[in-house]
């Protein structure tokens, strides 16, 4: 209650604009499976680890990822993406109606649905395995239709990008959610931001922000640089999450940090997909920025503490 307070906000009436708040999720989805046991010896066959699986678990990843943390905050979601037609995306599907979220998944048969399998010992990653195709163009023209015809019923627009060739269509979608008077907000992946320019807000890590706009030597040339990149792709904002060293929003108004809030950091895979996702959904809840950003940044906080692909619930957040 500390933290809401702290920005002039009550529960029950910030409960309440967050279940009337709408976001349409797009992009890469993903099936994270984690098998855990125990590793004792050392295998006779080659120098490795022999883990002796005890038990498994299911997550949905990526964009889906994003979803199931709206829906955990309180919010509504809605998740389109491109699946496999195969057992991966049925187990999507029944995760994100667990979850109390609505899904628009094309099935195309011609690739196997994302999946990321880690194997955990001792509470520590051994291995993780990787499996995933890319969609065909015709599946992801489909989406792109089916994506206009989501978008009046949203409030706010996230593109989760992973890279796995789902978002091939993100300029056309920018443009249509900010024609469309949606604000539309981009975890983005690569080396190449063009494809981002017009939205509303991007959320890269410090190295991904680092891989586009080179290293800076202080916290003038990060500014320049963010302003820079800020400029060039027609930006409202640019927040820049920094690890240990918390976050950093820049807009018109100028550079706004947060130190991280962590008191325990345990894994942060995941973590991102909790800050857009906050974001997201306070946007969608009519929020201002600087506010979404201090609930994004406690809601990250919370999820790095957890094992693996986690959310941050509601009443976590307000409990702080």
């Amino acid at each position: 209650m500390a933290l809401l307070e702290s920005m002039g906000l009550e529960a029950a009436p910030l409960a309440k604009r967050l279940v009337g708040a709408r976001v349409l999720v797009v992009g890469d989805v993903m099936l994270d499976r984690y098998w855990f046991g125990d590793a004792t010896r050392i295998s006779p066959e080659a120098p490795v680890p022999v883990a002796r699986i005890e038990r498994m678990e299911e997550r949905a990843g990526g964009a889906a990822n994003v979803a199931r943390n709206i829906a955990s905050l309180g919010g509504k979601a809605t998740l389109l993406s491109v699946v496999g037609d195969d057992e991966a995306a049925g187990a999507l599907e029944r995760l994100m109606a667990e979850a109390g979220v609505a899904t628009s998944l094309k099935r195309d048969a011609s690739i196997a649905t994302t999946i990321k399998l880690r194997v955990v010992a001792r509470q520590q990653q051994l291995i993780r395995l990787d499996f995933e195709d890319t969609p065909s163009r015709e599946i992801l023209a489909d989406k792109l239709d089916d994506y206009a015809a989501l978008l009046g019923g949203h409030d706010a627009v996230i593109l989760s990008d992973y890279g796995k060739g789902g978002l091939a269509h993100v300029a056309a979608m920018v443009t249509l959610a900010r024609a469309a008077g949606k604000p539309v907000l981009v975890d983005p992946k690569g080396d190449d931001y063009a494809k981002y320019a017009g939205a509303t807000l991007l959320t890269p890590n410090r190295s991904e922000f680092r891989q586009v706009a080179g290293r800076w030597a202080d916290e003038a040339e990060l500014t320049a640089k963010a302003e820079a990149l800020r400029g060039q792709l027609a930006l409202d904002a640019l927040l820049v999450t920094r690890s240990e060293e918390g976050m950093t929003l820049f807009t018109d108004a100028g550079a706004l940090n947060q130190a991280t809030l962590a008191r325990e950091v345990y894994d942060v895979s995941g973590a991102g997909d909790t800050v857009i996702a906050t974001l997201g959904l306070s946007l969608a809840a009519s929020l201002p920025l600087a506010q979404a950003m201090t609930l994004a940044n406690a809601a990250a906080g919370i999820v790095v503490a957890k094992l693996g692909t986690a959310v941050c619930r509601q009443d976590e957040l307000f409990a702080l």
